[in-house]
């Protein structure tokens, strides 16, 4: 059974409103990166709906009008769905500046933040709102930054399959549980978002690999990595960066009402809908952290017996996932005056799990992948679920 939806206020227009005054989707599907629209378009196999893990008429295009506002997949012409893609322009081959050039942000904007052995990088919740995604070469690596401001859902992947093959993602205007849903450039599959899986097209069934980030505030990004990037907001689009237009959705989506439809799963009554979680996956085992009302907590646990430390901080709005083990020791850790130490050694560990001070100093523990969201959007996305209790 589908759950009726109601198209807020808030979103007149819905994302359309981000863009200015609701407008026609043929005025707002703009180029992507340095790329026309059209010349990128043009190079994307129409869409085959022969194949498709998810039922098509629950696939809604967002037309940006206050009329005929969802259309089903099983209803919209190749027209309408050309139209729409990249109305929401992602961003390609991003520009980045230094520490003392992102001055326009303040100590309390989210950002998502990506490392690996050649830098770091922050993208901030104000351009991604705008933008949702972004292509990049970050060390070397394809990597794609997602990010549904309907679902809070903030998940980095790979853009590599296996094979060396390396995809580019746009984004159809479409929602399934009322998450985004992109496509790729090459294939021209749809992607479910905050699942990581092609849903649509030739590649359905095939799943991206997430890789472990962080969500938190500016001030503990750049404290954690004084030498991050920033993505800048020279981003080659007129866009109004200065505003937050999704603050408050998720009490909005706590009282039932959904900018688009969402399916009995997504309504597990374990958590409220915008409870925001880290979800960790470990083999087959998936568990949802709570991140609203934790405080700042570290949690011990066994995901398919497997030692596993969860710290969060939900003053800054951060979670992040550790194996708990530094070569061959295991360690178990605690919240002390405020901060993270391992019981065995009494070294302190910062948010990117690496020992700051004791024994072990220096010593990093191995990162997981995790993702960061709505409840109802990872339930939705992972039905089997566990949610973690004390």
């Amino acid at each position: 059974m589908r759950i009726g939806w109601i198209i807020l206020g808030l979103f007149l227009g819905g994302c359309s409103s981000l863009l200015g005054t609701p407008i026609a989707p043929t005025d707002v599907a703009v180029a992507t990166g340095d790329l026309p629209a059209g010349e990128t378009s043009a190079e994307v196999p129409a869409l085959d709906t022969s194949k498709h893990s998810v039922p098509l008429e629950q696939i809604y295009f967002d037309t940006f009008q206050p009329i005929n506002r969802a259309v089903p997949l099983t209803e919209a012409s190749p027209e309408l769905i050309l139209s729409l893609q990249d109305a929401i322009p992602p961003i390609n081959n991003p520009r980045f500046e230094t520490i003392d050039r992102a001055s326009w942000l303040t100590d309390s904007d989210q950002v998502i933040g990506y490392a690996n052995e050649s830098g770091a990088w922050a993208f901030p919740i104000r351009i991604l709102n705008l933008h949702e995604i972004v292509n990049a070469e970050l060390g070397g690596e394809p990597i794609l930054i997602s990010y549904c401001p309907l679902c809070y859902s903030a998940i980095v992947y790979s853009r590599a399959l296996l094979g060396d093959r390396e995809l580019t993602f746009g984004n159809t205007s479409a929602l399934y549980e009322s998450d985004m849903v992109m496509l790729d450039y090459e294939t021209g599959s749809y992607w479910w978002q905050v699942a990581g899986e092609a849903i649509v097209g030739p590649l359905t069934g095939t799943a991206l690999t997430p890789l472990p980030s962080l969500t938190t505030t500016w001030e503990l990004w750049q404290e954690l990595h004084p030498a991050t990037l920033v993505l800048s907001r020279d981003t080659g689009f007129a866009r109004n960066y200065n505003q937050d237009p999704f603050a408050g959705y998720d009490e909005i989506i706590n009282r039932g009402n959904f900018a688009f439809p969402v399916s009995e799963a997504a309504l597990d009554v374990r958590l409220l809908p915008g409870s925001k979680v880290l979800a960790v996956k470990v083999g087959n085992a998936a568990r949802a952290y709570p991140i609203s009302g934790a405080g700042k907590i570290v949690i011990m646990d066994l995901l398919e017996d497997q030692e596993v430390v969860i710290f969060i901080d939900e003053q800054s709005g951060a979670g992040a996932a550790f194996w708990a083990t530094v070569g061959d020791q295991s360690l178990s850790f605690e919240l002390r005056d405020g901060s993270f130490f391992d019981l065995e050694t009494g070294s302190r560990w910062d948010f990117r799990g690496r020992a700051v001070e004791g024994d072990l100093l220096g010593k990093q523990l191995q990162a997981l992948p995790a993702k960061l969201s709505f409840w109802f959007a990872i339930v939705a996305a992972e039905p089997g679920i566990s949610v973690y209790t004390p």
